[in-house]
């Protein structure tokens, strides 16, 4: 029996997955969390084989939830379930350590079949996905990454400086070379390449 935890903030699609898994043959959903904070929590105490998880989760992405458990919880394989088809997402959440990412546009028989093949120590990627360049590899620090996500809530240049315990200066110079490496022609346009991406 395969024990599956279900990692979903919209209630409305985390019931219906629950429902789903629950009638396919030799999976049991085991528990359930809103967010990635929660979904630590549950892991911990349940010990589940398989982790479904969204990547846009409240408090802590799907992401940040992947690579927590790659290093606190190795025996529980995560595969990402998300409507966000963008190569640089799924870079991402393969190099934190998920062994699946499958679209949210997957049929009932598909995610079934993914949950079976991820718990069985195989990589599954949407096919839809393949073809997407996950080895698109965003040209940005984490340094710098980390002002332009800041920068693309809103956050002016002194305000992120505050927030990061860095001079304005610095910060200046990180998003400059943000906007330089990306090719845009400013702040606005590179955070909608990076977000587009998925290196946000």
């Amino acid at each position: 029996m395969i024990e599956v935890l279900v990692v979903e903030d919209h209630a409305v699609v985390r019931s219906g997955l629950v429902a789903l898994l629950s009638g396919e043959l030799g999976i049991r959903v085991v528990g359930q969390a809103a967010d990635g904070e929660a979904a630590l929590v549950e892991a911990e105490r349940l010990r589940p084989d398989v982790a479904l998880v969204d990547i846009d989760l409240p408090v802590m992405d799907g992401i940040a939830v992947a690579t927590a458990l790659a290093e606190q919880l190795p025996e529980c394989r995560v595969l990402m379930l998300t409507a966000l088809d963008r190569p640089g997402h799924l870079g991402r959440a393969l190099g934190a350590g998920a062994s699946g990412y499958l679209l949210k546009s997957a049929t009932p028989a598909e995610t079934a079949d993914a949950i079976r093949r991820v718990a069985a120590g195989g990589r599954v990627i949407d096919p839809r996905m393949r073809d997407g360049g996950a080895d698109t590899v965003s040209p940005l620090t984490e340094r710098e990454a980390e002002v332009l996500r800041l920068a693309s809530s809103g956050a002016h240049a002194r305000e992120i400086a505050a927030e990061l315990f860095l001079s304005l200066g610095t910060v200046r110079n990180r998003l400059s070379s943000a906007v330089g490496k990306l090719h845009a022609r400013t702040l606005v346009d590179a955070v909608r390449i990076a977000e587009r991406q998925g290196w946000l």
